[in-house]
């Protein structure tokens, strides 16, 4: 069999290609909310400025076998994911034993093209395509490097029968308990669930207020601090309207919500994609708290598998999670000069984490640098 491809350069509005890239989607190794049709296009629409889509189709006849949505910088000599900084997981869609095929009719018509550069984020270890990106690579002149990159925690549910010993073990959990008590000498302490695109438009604003305002306390930059990323959640859930896709969690004291958790229960998983907090109420950790009653919501719930708790190693994740998900980020180059620079930049990396001494070494060199580097300036501006 050879697959027919078909590249576009901006993804089509098109119900019917919607409808048969999620049968392709839904038939992945794990299906993910991030590889569907309506991820894609709520992030061409919020990042119409700044990404070049670059779409390819594989067709057998008139039925759609694989979709590969990336994206191309300005001189197109760069490829990425599309929703390689929006989504946990991306990946080249097809059923597992087309995965090899479909790869290799991608990295046939870039060849034909001017890219020489791919850098994948966010795919996931436990596929079929590293393999086939190994091959597909060699044969086209591409030097490949496959190194790890997050570990998902999760929050895996059990059968029916083991379920309830993990809804007691969370509900039990001393700070749990504690802090619960806490917050209900206030007032009755409750969780809301919003899955209508009404009722979430209604609440994302305080939501995104709350998420910028928590980073900005402490000096970060939120998710949600530019127009793009909120367009995005309200898109997102705008396109996933009426499917109960999208779920805004809400933990609240009374009629005052202390807690979000914005997410997708999608396909047996409950993926936790941003989660934020009151600050005022942090010394009783409201979001420990909403991590606990979703996990207990969704021990009940036979149509969910796992509580995926996305990226990130903050460490009330790992308080509730038994298992974990390992993604990889993959870079193909025709150069060997900057392959070998990724490899030496990741070692390198590694070598300064796993030692302080060497680690304040190179924080201290660095130091150095930026103040010659001020100083330089200054001469400079003084001479001129």
């Amino acid at each position: 069999m050879s697959l027919r491809i078909v590249v576009h350069r901006r993804i089509p509005e098109d119900s019917n290609l919607r409808r048969q890239w999620n049968e392709v989607a839904l038939q992945m190794e794990r299906p993910e909310v991030f590889y569907t049709c309506e991820w894609a296009l709520a992030v061409q629409s919020a990042y119409h400025a700044s990404l070049k889509p670059l779409l390819f189709l594989g067709y057998e006849g008139e039925d759609l076998l694989g979709v590969a949505s990336l994206a191309t910088d300005a001189s197109e000599e760069s490829v990425s994911f599309l929703a390689g900084t929006t989504g946990d997981y991306c990946e080249f869609l097809t059923q597992p034993h087309l995965r090899a095929e479909f790869v290799d009719a991608v990295f046939a018509e870039l060849g034909r093209g001017k890219a020489s550069f791919l850098a994948l984020a966010n795919l996931p270890e436990d596929s079929a395509t590293p393999a086939a990106l190994r091959i597909a690579a060699k044969k086209y002149g591409f030097h490949l490097y496959i190194r790890p990159a997050y570990s998902c925690l999760q929050v895996e549910l059990g059968s029916a029968a083991q379920r309830p010993e993990l809804k007691a073990a969370v509900a039990g959990k001393r700070q749990l308990r504690r802090c619960l008590k806490a917050m209900e000498r206030e007032g009755r302490v409750a969780c809301a669930y919003l899955r209508s695109w009404a009722q979430i438009q209604a609440v994302l604003p305080d939501f995104v207020h709350t998420q910028v305002a928590r980073f900005r306390a402490k000096q970060g930059i939120s998710f949600l601090s530019t127009p793009e990323r909120r367009f995005l959640l309200e898109d997102l859930a705008r396109r996933f309207s009426g499917t109960e896709i999208v779920t805004l969690t809400m933990l609240m004291i009374g009629d005052r919500t202390v807690a979000w958790s914005y997410g997708f229960q999608f396909h047996g998983g409950w993926s936790l994609y941003q989660t934020t907090f009151d600050t005022r109420c942090e010394e009783n950790s409201p979001g420990y708290c909403l991590l606990a009653k979703i996990v207990i919501e969704a021990c009940g719930m036979s149509t969910l598998s796992r509580v995926d708790l996305g990226l990130g190693a903050e460490a009330y994740k790992g308080w509730f999670a038994n298992g974990t998900r390992q993604t990889l980020y993959v870079t193909a180059t025709r150069s060997w000069r900057r392959h070998l620079r990724e490899v030496l930049r990741y070692r390198a990396a590694r070598l300064v984490k796993q030692s302080p001494r060497v680690e304040r070494a190179v924080r201290r060199l660095i130091g150095a640098i930026s103040i010659g580097t001020k100083r330089h300036a200054r001469n400079e501006k003084h001479i001129n």
